[in-house]
């Protein structure tokens, strides 16, 4: 299996996941130019912007870790966009989640990182 396929089936497994905790799932693989965004739900009264790691094993590190900044810095981006195109405004409660898979192991990790404001982008 190629790892595209590997990727949308990890995927698929953790937007079963999250609705089965109670998350609404709104969309998933949102794309836009500023970024892409794995899975886009409602979890409670936040708007959740959820990214989806996955590794095999702890050879490569730890999945979780593999959202670095650069990464969080697209997703923010990208969710400014979705936020936008939907008329949500800066009052919304938004929230940044990483889920990672590790083998078979799931960790959902809530409010993962803070919204990152990068240059171009108006302060909320």
């Amino acid at each position: 299996m190629n790892t595209r396929k590997i990727g949308a089936n990890k995927e698929a497994v953790a937007a079963q996941y999250l609705a089965a905790q109670g998350m609404q799932i709104l969309e998933q693989n949102f794309y836009t130019r500023q970024g892409e965004i794995d899975i886009i739900g409602r979890h409670g009264a936040y708007l959740v912007f959820v990214e989806v790691k996955y590794r095999a094993d702890a050879q490569h590190g730890d999945a979780a870790e593999a959202v670095d900044y650069r990464k969080q810095c697209r997703i923010c981006k990208a969710a400014d966009y979705y936020r936008y195109r939907q008329h949500i405004g800066d009052q919304a409660a938004v929230r940044y989640d990483v889920l990672a898979i590790q083998g078979e192991e799931i960790r959902w990790i809530q409010n993962a990182f803070p919204h990152r404001f990068t240059r171009g982008m108006r302060q909320k």
